[in-house]
């Protein structure tokens, strides 16, 4: 067998391939059949140096006549979404690293839904994906069932099988043991909905799973301690009136555990809820964030499952409408006009960190989630 990199010793070269970046992967997987099989094996995964970046649905820069972003007016983009990867511990500068995704093919105009959902499956291992659901047609904003997925290894989008109907929008997803769950949100005459599904991405296939106990239209969706956790969201009856309780689905049982209330203040929304990183294994303790009162709280089953305050957002970034758990104790807040900052709280003293982002992703972002490639 040839050596992976002549005059190398094998050892060297498997690091050397284990500090490949996502962005090449693909590019690196075809230069040789050695490269290939290294990239690809689950023991290249495991010695891979793993940590967290965000993936997100970003507005490109809007047009202007003027100034810095006047040169993409000349592309015709409008106001359009596409997906973006950060990584926020990238030695890029002080703003990481930030580079932006092919988009899916299938998707019309090349451009992502307006208010679709995503998701990451096979995280830390050669079947890593990113999963585009749902959202809305961006020139007629019609509601679609479609699922875009995305091969880190390969660098290629798939068209996955659609989400069964009613058509949804503003649903719960997470991604729970390598399937995509979605659950709630509303239907085309904008009934609030109960059911929910599930989706095996290797399978390409959907299961209908039993009807939530409520109707939660734009609820929010979380993976903790194995289970399929659907937080807030309100009734056909009590539109936009948020409710504080939780539903949890357990894939083990394949049911919903009982409705647990005041999880979350009534009347606040849960978009900003977001599953520590080690909550989503098996035997977690229920541990979240979210953006509340202008400062990063959490909530875990100590203490009552009392809610208690991280630190307070800095003045510029009170407007943030995303935050992110990415893992060491590390907190990432994203708002709008490049206001992105970093939390490291696992310390006596938590500190904030500004990201400098470029302007080209300095967009308003409506979906994230983690990926671990």
């Amino acid at each position: 067998m040839a050596d992976l990199i002549p005059g190398l010793p094998e050892d060297m070269a498997r690091e050397c391939l284990l500090r490949v970046g996502f962005q090449h992967l693909p590019t690196a997987r075809r230069v040789s059949r050695g490269w290939k099989a290294e990239l690809e094996s689950p023991s290249h995964h495991r010695s891979r140096r793993r940590h967290a970046l965000l993936a997100l649905a970003q507005a490109r820069p809007p047009l202007a006549g003027s100034g810095p972003a006047r040169k993409y007016a000349a592309s015709g983009a409008g106001y359009s979404f596409r997906l973006v990867l950060h990584d926020p511990a990238a030695a890029a500068g002080d703003g990481g690293s930030w580079a932006p995704l092919p988009a899916p093919a299938h998707a019309p105009l090349a451009r992502l839904p307006l208010f679709c959902q995503l998701a990451a499956v096979g995280e830390g291992g050669p079947a890593a994906k990113l999963l585009v659901l749902g959202g809305w047609d961006p020139e007629t904003w019609a509601p679609t069932a479609s699922v875009h997925v995305y091969d880190f290894l390969s660098g290629a989008w798939r068209r996955g099988a659609d989400m069964p109907p009613p058509r949804r929008s503003f649903f719960a997803c997470a991604a729970v043991g390598g399937k995509v769950f979605v659950a709630g949100g509303h239907d085309e005459e904008k009934n609030a909905l109960r059911s929910a599904a599930a989706y095996d991405v290797e399978a390409d296939a959907w299961t209908p799973l039993p009807d939530m106990a409520r109707e939660r239209d734009e609820p929010r969706g979380v993976c903790v301690g194995g289970r399929f956790v659907v937080v807030g969201g309100y009734p056909t009856v009590a539109q936009g009136r948020f409710a504080g309780s939780v539903e949890a689905f357990d894939p083990a049982t394949s049911s919903w555990g009982p409705v647990q209330e005041r999880v979350i203040e009534d009347g606040a929304c849960p978009r900003t809820c977001w599953a520590a990183p080690d909550a989503a294994a098996a035997g977690s303790r229920m541990y979240m964030y979210m953006l509340r009162d202008g400062c990063v709280v959490a909530r875990d089953a100590e203490g009552g499952g009392r809610w208690r305050t991280l630190a307070c957002l800095p003045e510029d970034a009170r407007g943030a409408t995303t935050v992110a758990a990415i893992g060491d104790g590390r907190v990432v807040v994203l708002g709008a006009e490049q206001t992105v900052y970093v939390l490291s709280h696992n310390q006596a003293t938590p500190s904030w960190t500004r990201v400098a982002a470029p302007l080209e992703f300095a967009g308003h972002v409506q979906a994230a989630c983690c990926v671990q490639i």
